[in-house]
């Protein structure tokens, strides 16, 4: 099998998110042929719930279109670092392997910070591949926050 990213997916669903004034964060869970599953963007402003982080919203649809609560042989690609939350739910998912474009050294949880994957009280690890489509993902943060402070 030919691998093949789906990060252009999360990519499209965080410039829709930042469209809605939400933080441009984008997520894709597919199965293991490849199929998207589930796609969706930050919706924390929209649902007034904080929890609702584009990898938390995905997990859920996913889980919901399933009929199951893992996520066994499932990737998620997403365009930031996961916080500590996020990845405690993609560990509790069990999602298979998880790609990240760019880094959060403020509030990541794999690479930074918590690193929950590497705590001896996680229960699953997934495979985990950072840095694809980085730029893009950056720079789309990057603009965002700018306009943000430029407006304010």
């Amino acid at each position: 099998m030919t691998f093949t990213s789906h990060m252009q997916a999360a990519l499209a669903e965080a410039r829709a998110a930042g469209l809605r004034g939400e933080v441009p964060v984008g997520a894709v869970i597919v199965d293991a042929s490849g199929r998207v599953v589930a796609s969706a963007g930050n919706a924390t402003r929209a649902g007034h719930d904080p929890t609702a982080h584009a990898e938390i919203v995905a997990i859920r649809a996913a889980c919901a279109a399933l009929g199951a609560e893992r996520l066994v042989d499932h990737d998620l690609y997403v365009t930031l670092e996961p916080c500590a939350m996020c990845a405690a739910a993609i560990s509790a998912a069990r999602i298979r392997r998880l790609y990240y474009a760019a880094g959060d050294p403020k509030s990541g949880g794999v690479a930074q910070g918590a690193r929950v994957f590497s705590h001896p009280q996680c229960h699953h690890v997934p495979e985990v591949y950072d840095g694809i489509a980085a730029p893009a993902s950056e720079a789309l943060l990057r603009d965002f926050f700018k306009k943000r402070r430029r407006d304010a």
